[in-house]
């Protein structure tokens, strides 16, 4: 508890200096309003009153108005609940008032609002100034802890979206895994596919990484996925079209469907001659559902090409796992010469899809 000496109205209640200081220094109240004035948390002090309308502003300090945007001739005389609004939870206020009530300290945090209507978090202090048993005024001391409180929010966001990526990884990788193991028909075979399919998604998970998961461009993932099967020429991928930025849960998608085709390609396509190429193009289309992303991956200059006779893990990865991630539409050609494939999916999905 603070108690008073009386010798200042404006301040009543701010506190006794201790012996020693009070003996050195002639102006006690100067040297507290300085002290006060110079804090960097806001201070308000208020009288006892607490039936409604609630206790009457008699004092606050510079920080209160650098914190508030309210000027002291502008809230003297008002009750804190100017500071309210519509988040302001009720439950702290009905908490805070059978508290002073009972005439004890209180802190807690609770949601004000500043002059030009912006909200913060703000932790309240508040603490009885007691002559005798009679509480004469109320001292509180207001911190904004909005940025601690979004900092702390934003953590735990990321916790729990590590949480939901392992999760489906653990999941994506299960899927390769049992795939991968169904079309191997030796262990070194199965060794080799899997590692690479590995390495694929690992590859998107890098460049993910780097935008903080925020999302990566169309041309710089499949420059990224393809370029492992160029034989370092670069040249033998000719990429275009406009830039197209994919949620974490279409990069993946995607990067998988392109590293399937780029292996195809470097095993039995345009890729594993050296002349062939591979010319990857995407566009925007306009359509009575929505705008749709249409990608056409074509190889060129490889070796004739025939259907094979059963579907592997990567056809049924381009033609239904697409389907199942992002509501695409894929289609596989065997042309003489060379593979066509063309994806047709809707923009929603590039910014929504979550894997």
């Amino acid at each position: 508890m603070i108690h008073p000496n009386g010798s200042d109205q404006e301040l009543d209640g701010v506190g006794e200096l201790s012996s020693p200081l009070e003996e050195q220094l002639p102006d006690e109240m100067t040297l507290l309003r300085t002290v006060i004035g110079a804090l960097g948390e806001a201070v308000i002090i208020t009288d006892p009153e607490l039936d409604a309308p609630g206790p009457r502003i008699q004092y606050v300090n510079p920080a209160f108005t650098r914190l508030t945007g309210y000027a002291p001739h502008e809230v003297l005389g008002q009750t804190p609940r100017i500071l309210q609004g519509p988040n302001t939870d009720r439950t702290f206020l009905d908490d805070l008032r059978a508290t002073l009530t009972a005439g004890r300290s209180f802190r807690g945090e609770a949601i004000n609002y500043r002059k030009d209507g912006t909200q913060y978090v703000v932790e309240w202090s508040i603490t009885p100034v007691l002559e005798g048993d009679r509480v004469t005024h109320w001292v509180a001391v207001q911190r904004d802890v909005t940025e601690l409180r979004r900092a702390e929010e934003q953590r735990r966001r990321l916790a729990a979206e590590v949480n939901h990526r392992v999760n489906n990884n653990l999941a994506a990788l299960q899927s390769v895994a049992a795939q991968t193991a169904q079309k191997a028909e030796t262990a070194a075979e199965f060794k080799d596919a899997f590692q690479e399919r590995l390495r694929a998604l690992a590859r998107v998970h890098r460049l993910l990484a780097r935008r903080y998961w925020a999302g990566i461009s169309l041309g710089e993932l499949a420059e990224a996925q393809v370029a492992p099967h160029l034989g370092g020429k670069v040249e033998r991928l000719r990429a275009s079209g406009p830039e197209v930025s994919l949620c974490p849960g279409a990069a993946v998608a995607l990067g998988m469907a392109l590293s399937e085709l780029a292996a195809n390609a470097a095993d039995h396509g345009a890729l594993s001659v050296s002349g062939g190429y591979v010319h990857l193009h995407w566009e925007i289309e306009a359509g009575t559902d929505g705008d749709r992303l249409i990608l056409r991956w074509t190889e060129e200059g490889g070796p004739p090409v025939r259907p094979p006779s059963g579907r592997g893990f990567g056809s049924r990865l381009v033609e239904r796992g697409l389907q199942q991630e992002l509501r695409a539409e894929a289609w596989l050609l065997f042309e003489p010469s060379g593979l066509r494939c063309e994806i047709s999916l809707p923009i929603d999905t590039l910014i929504g899809a979550e894997r």
